[in-house]
């Protein structure tokens, strides 16, 4: 699913953007998001193929608040990849 997500043109109309990848098709492999709109925060996109899961980790510095940017990668998820969620969870850790 994260390669999916990082060739996927139509980030852009979820104002993001992808700015990296680690050699995509190799395992463990990550990419990194970044809001197109000038939102603060990145999100860091991994995804564990034995378990299933996409982990998604926001980064912000000093009092920027994740949550548009957040909205926009639920958004995307949702709307482009809506039949293989099975679930959304959100965990704030300071």
């Amino acid at each position: 699913m994260r390669h999916a997500i990082g060739g996927d043109a139509k980030l852009g109309d979820f104002q993001l953007l992808l700015d990296r990848q680690h050699r995509p098709g190799r395992e463990p492999g990550w990419l990194k998001l970044r809001s197109a709109d000038r939102r603060r925060g990145a999100i860091n996109v991994v995804w564990d193929s034995s378990a299933n899961i996409l982990t998604a980790r926001v980064i912000t510095r000093g009092s920027a608040k994740p949550s548009a940017i957040v909205g926009d990668f639920v958004n995307y998820v949702l709307a482009r990849h809506g039949t293989r969620v099975k679930a959304v969870t959100t965990a704030i850790v300071k």
